[in-house]
């Protein structure tokens, strides 16, 4: 969920939900084991503009700043629009991180002539550009500019208001970084230069902030579904058991059940939500999805708009132009959860400006001809990976119905996991009307395809 992307390398989940470590795990702290090395970046949804900042005496609140598990974090006093500008804190951490793990010119500039600008304040994590002066160039082979991203959740603050394992983001952290090496090391991603307890430095890309509506466009929808099929194709260092999708699900309903909200408009809109009976509502999910033949490949698990970048043109002859990015929630799961939750990000723009900083609009969810698009374009491309004989159009009807029922975990999980960050996160978005927007969903998708 994001809005305005310009020139970044990434940007939905904040956490995303929608670029952060509290996407599956919740969790944001790992050892620094990583300082050079190569992966992708970007922040699961709302990404605000760049504004360069060089003053010290800004307002926004630290995202390193503790959260409070008593006060139901979910910002609504922003609802005249979202904050600019850069605190002191995040700044002068900033300036550090840059110093210690860049080379070059990063070691002799002083902190008044540190640039900095927000890049992202996403659903997961926060994305600033961090840029030497205009009067100082590199010595060497530094970079001019790099992306800082900062986790949007603190990993104690996570543990004490969630009991959440600890060695389980740290896990998760560790297995995060491995696979940016190793995209980087096949050019499917941008480069890592560092990476720390409360965040990391990736690779700046120039780039155009892909919008919501240009996920219909017929040219991008084909070249997004060849670069996934790619992606499927990857064989990966992972278990490969397909243990994420119910894994995460069931771990978020714990949490949320155990879930207790102060506030008086948190309370009525999460008591209308358990009316719904998730827990029994899971079974039958699991039930059907039991019954829905999908392969188990490499997956995304989070393709949509703000993590697919449209690459300035480098290469004149390449007909190739976007990137897939921020693959912290990638991980060996069911083919058809890639599918129907690219196909749910049709419907859901983050870029809306005031609360609740998203706009759902059903009516864009793709048609059957732009699913067959979609689906033809995959397979073209996994045929050459693959050898297949069954019959096309049986194969494409098989998988409609996979990638429309997948969307229901789509909408089951993301809503579980927005309901969990209206309780902890610092980050301006309506939570708690994301989550009942998500499960009203399902069960309008539910009738449809159960």
């Amino acid at each position: 969920m994001q809005t305005g992307r310009n020139a970044t390398s990434g940007g939905r989940s904040d956490g995303d939900r929608l670029n952060g470590v509290d996407k599956p795990e919740l969790l944001s702290s790992v050892p620094a084991v990583i300082a050079e090395a190569g992966g992708p970046p970007a922040d699961r949804r709302r990404v605000g503009s760049a504004l360069l900042v060089n003053d010290r005496n800004l307002r926004t609140p630290s995202p390193l700043c503790g959260a409070s598990c008593d006060d139901d974090s979910e910002a609504e006093s922003f609802r005249d629009g979202r904050t600019e500008e850069v605190d002191r804190d995040t700044r002068g951490r900033a300036f550090t991180w840059c110093r210690d793990f860049l080379s070059g010119s990063w070691k002799t500039i002083r902190e008044d002539e540190f640039q900095i600008s927000i890049v992202s304040g996403g659903l997961s994590n926060l994305l600033y550009l961090c840029s030497l002066p205009e009067h100082v160039q590199p010595e060497g082979e530094e970079p001019h500019q790099v992306l800082l991203r900062i986790y949007g959740a603190i990993l104690q603050v996570m543990a004490d208001c969630l009991s959440v394992n600890l060695s389980q983001g740290v896990d998760s952290l560790v297995l995060e970084s491995v696979m940016f090496a190793i995209l980087a090391e096949r050019t499917l991603g941008p480069r890592l230069y560092g990476i720390f307890p409360e965040g990391r430095l990736e690779q700046y890309l120039p780039n155009t902030r892909m919008r919501t509506d240009q996920l219909s466009h017929p040219a991008i929808s084909a070249e997004i579904a060849t670069k996934l099929a790619r992606f499927h194709n990857m064989i990966m260092p992972f278990n490969k058991e397909p243990k994420w999708l119910f894994g995460t699900i069931d771990r978020y309903m714990d949490q949320v059940l155990k879930l207790n909200f102060v506030r008086e408009a948190h309370l009525k809109k999460f008591k209308k939500l358990m009316k719904l009976d998730l827990p029994a509502e899971l079974e039958s999910l699991r039930a059907l999805l039991a019954a829905t033949p999908s392969p188990v490949v490499f997956c995304h698990n989070d393709v949509q708009e703000g993590n697919i970048l449209i690459l300035e043109e480098q290469d004149h002859t390449s007909t190739e132009k976007l990137m897939l990015i921020d693959f912290e929630y990638s991980s060996y799961n069911y083919r058809g959860f890639d599918f129907g939750n690219h196909f749910c990000e049709w419907m859901y723009d983050y870029t809306y400006d005031q609360w609740p900083f998203y706009k759902a609009t059903p009516e864009n969810y793709p048609t059957r001809e732009q699913q067959l698009h979609f689906i033809r374009n995959y397979l073209s491309e996994d045929r050459r990976h693959t050898d297949a004989t069954t019959d096309q159009t049986q194969i494409e009807e098989d998988m409609i119905i996979e990638a429309n029922r997948y969307a229901l975990a789509s909408h089951f999980l993301w809503g579980l996991w927005s309901i969990i960050q209206a309780k902890i996160s610092k980050i301006e978005f309506g939570y708690m009307d994301y989550a009942q927007c998500r499960f009203d969903a399902y069960f309008k998708q539910k009738k449809l395809f159960s």
